[in-house]
């Protein structure tokens, strides 16, 4: 196995940035083609499981179950708790970049151990 390089800063800010900003929400949605869909959204769940047009598809960021045609489904069934991943990650991910680069910061030479910043 390889051991890959280090991401760049500038692939770090890509990552940071590239994706629809947040918060993210995983919504319960419903309709005679998605039949329960579970979908990650930029809107919060209401509870309604709305049908579409009720809900506007320009919130929905991704989708971890279709049913009808079975478009979206995993063999696991876990599609709740994927979507609740996919989710957390709109948030995590930039957080978890941040303490990549502080961890750099604290790495640097030079720095005495005490007076690293946080």
């Amino acid at each position: 196995m390889t051991n890959p390089q280090p991401l760049t800063d500038e692939e770090l800010d890509e990552l940071a940035q590239a994706a629809t900003p947040g918060p993210w929400f995983v919504r319960s949605l419903d309709d005679e083609h998605a039949m329960n869909l579970v979908a990650v959204s930029t809107v919060p769940d209401t509870g309604l499981g709305e049908r579409w047009p009720s809900f506007d598809h320009r919130e929905i960021v991704a989708a971890t179950l279709v049913q009808h045609p079975r478009y979206v489904d995993t063999a696991d069934e876990h599609r709740d708790e994927n979507a609740q991943f996919i989710a957390a990650t709109r948030e995590t991910v930039p957080r978890l970049i941040a303490d990549i680069r502080r961890l750099r910061r604290q790495m640097e030479p030079g720095l005495p151990k005490g007076d690293q910043e946080d």
